[in-house]
């Protein structure tokens, strides 16, 4: 899987894949899986995946939680100032539809709701495992059809 990933990475995105992580109002769940993909066990990295500070050096945004109200203005900053063309992952139940906050009057119900969202990564939270594979299978779809355009 890591090789198929770093070479996927290379032939897209000049060889290294951006990703700049916005947490809207998660638990802190998914962004502990997110965490764990550097640590030595899967070090993301040596596949051309890394994070990063600014969304102007952002390949990928992706967003985890539901979007809280307080966060509205954030995402939306974030997702304007990422160059064109950006990917934009929900990750989490949470990040896709709300999860145990849909309906709440704090949260804005998942992504989609604030920013267009290309693809979803469900669990609660997504295993390093799943979030690997899920990029692998992003980063198939982008080969068939390439960078998602929408705005």
């Amino acid at each position: 899987m890591g090789t198929q990933v770093r070479q996927k990475v290379g032939a897209f995105f000049g060889g290294s894949l951006a990703i700049r992580v916005v947490t809207a109002g998660s638990t802190n769940a998914c962004e502990q899986e997110l965490i764990a993909l550097g640590n030595a066990y899967y070090d993301v990295e040596r596949f051309g995946v890394h994070f990063v500070a600014s969304p102007r050096h952002a390949d990928m945004i992706i967003v985890t939680g539901p979007v809280s109200r307080n966060m509205v203005a954030g995402l939306t900053a974030t997702y304007n100032a990422a160059p064109n063309p950006k990917v934009v992952v929900a990750l989490g139940d949470d990040a896709i539809d709300g999860g145990i906050y849909r309906g709440s009057y704090a949260v804005m119900d998942g992504v989609h709701t604030i920013v267009p969202v290309h693809y979803s990564i469900p669990g609660n939270p997504p295993s390093p495992t799943t979030i690997l594979a899920s990029l692998l299978d992003i980063l198939k779809d982008i080969e068939t059809n390439g960078i998602p355009t929408l705005a």
